[in-house]
């Protein structure tokens, strides 16, 4: 009988298989707290105040293994490393010198395997009466180098870069400005170029992106809405002007632009449905659902006031709206229509921080 217990447990056991990796998002609020949700409990799991001085922090990047949060903060001068379980700051680099500031304008992504942290920086020189803009770079950090971290290896890299998504292989880390570079995350060479602003299509002007919002962890697909308008058209017709979606598969690096609409309510930042990869939704004052795949609108709602930045559940099955204010929506990707609503304590000001979902 014992045996057959024993049996009965280890089978049992077999039968659960791993824990399932649970999904929290990650936001951040002014001054300088970083905010741990759990969307299932419909709560706020903790407020994790970051070291230093902060007005607002910026892009947060969670560790592949979900335990650590990456957020830019002391006013775009350094990148705070936090362990989500503790709140304790077990990462950070510190960019300035006595005679050069350097920002962290936005781009900001940890390898496939955690170890290297990559940040895009513009530099400027200080002198006694004048600043000296430096070229821009890519400063790459162990992770495991802690608190104190600097630089082991600093890559040449194009102006304007705003978002990073490395390839799921860990082999080129893709970069977003003017247009779209595959780059060798070791040399930092350009690999390849896929063209954003210098797009040549016939009868129509070069297109622009105002994204800074990476959202990509869920689906593995990179999206970002884009904007142009027709050359061949006059000005003060509505048609003239389009709004569309580049998407970039982390997976395999196919590159899609394809618009969807005359220009209307979609300015920022989109998420792909990790269970319909066609599936995109934007945000601003009204939240949007677009068949990426036939370049259509599937349908909109309005919100009650503006959202910057939105992500998805592992399962396709909640979409997050946050960003700028105090709470985060909670919606169907089905219909749209809000099924909570997550309230930050001391209504706090999101502003400009990212809103990603972290797996542990």
């Amino acid at each position: 009988m014992k045996k057959l217990l024993c049996g009965l447990a280890a089978v049992a056991f077999l039968a659960a298989g791993p824990a399932v990796a649970k999904d929290y998002l990650i936001a951040g609020v002014k001054p300088n707290k970083l905010v741990v949700i759990d969307p299932a409990a419909r709560k706020v799991d903790k407020l994790i105040e970051i070291p230093g001085p902060g007005i607002a922090p910026g892009t947060i990047v969670p560790a592949p293994d979900g335990k650590v949060a990456y957020v830019v903060t002391n006013r775009l001068e350094s990148i705070s490393g936090l362990d989500l379980a503790t709140g304790k700051e077990v990462f950070r680099a510190d960019f300035a010198t006595p005679n050069v500031r350097t920002k962290a304008m936005f781009a900001v992504d940890v390898s496939p395997d955690g170890k290297e942290l990559f940040v895009m920086q513009s530099p400027v020189k200080l002198g006694l009466g004048e600043y000296e803009v430096q070229d821009t770079q890519i400063a790459v950090y162990n992770t495991a180098d802690g608190v104190g971290a600097k630089p082991v290896r600093v890559l040449k890299a194009p102006r304007r870069l705003v978002m990073f998504a490395f390839a799921k292989d860990g082999k080129s880390l893709w970069a977003l400005g003017w247009d779209l570079y595959q780059i060798d995350p070791k040399t930092g060479a350009i690999l390849q170029t896929h063209k954003v602003l210098n797009w040549e299509r016939p009868n129509f002007n070069p297109p622009d992106i105002l994204d800074v919002w990476p959202q990509f962890e869920q689906a593995g697909v990179f999206s970002t809405p884009y904007f142009t308008s027709r050359s061949d058209l006059p000005p003060t017709d509505p048609s003239a002007f389009k709004t569309g979606i580049l998407t970039l598969d982390l997976e395999n690096g196919k590159v899609d632009m394809k618009d969807f609409e005359d220009t209307s309510v979609v300015i920022f930042s989109s998420v792909v449905n990790p269970a319909r990869k066609t599936e995109v939704f934007s945000v601003y004052s009204q939240l949007s659902k677009i068949d990426a795949e036939k370049g259509e609108l599937v349908k909109r709602i309005d919100l009650p006031h503006t959202y910057y930045a939105i992500n998805v559940s592992a399962d396709g099955k909640e979409l997050y709206v946050g960003g700028t204010m105090c709470d985060i929506g909670v919606h169907s990707p089905e219909t749209l229509d809000r099924l909570a609503t997550i309230e930050i304590p001391g209504c706090p000001d999101q502003g400009v921080a990212s809103l990603r979902i972290a797996k542990r």
